[in-house]
């Protein structure tokens, strides 16, 4: 048996960072109904919420890729600080 010298696990590490795809995460805490609420889209995934709460996320998500259609850019080629705007734009 060879010894690891730990290569092959950062090469694969390495590949998987350049598969990775930026995702806008919502999370709502605030339900009591008892209802699991689960949206999934084009760069996002809203989980939770009331139903209030999830609608509104629903809204921001659909109205932040909007807003980077018409700036022809993905959600993968934003800086922080674009991506502060966008989200400030939006709500």
């Amino acid at each position: 048996m060879e010894p690891d010298s730990g290569k092959k696990k950062k090469a694969r590490r390495h590949e998987d960072a350049d598969k990775r795809k930026a995702l806008l995460l919502g999370v709502g805490l605030d339900s009591q109904d008892g209802h699991v609420r689960i949206t999934k889209g084009p760069n996002f995934r809203l989980v939770g919420g009331s139903r209030d709460t999830h609608e509104q996320m629903q809204e921001t998500a659909i109205k932040f890729n909007e807003e980077l259609d018409r700036r022809r850019k993905r959600l993968d080629d934003i800086s922080p600080a674009e991506f502060v705007d966008i989200i400030h734009k939006v709500k």
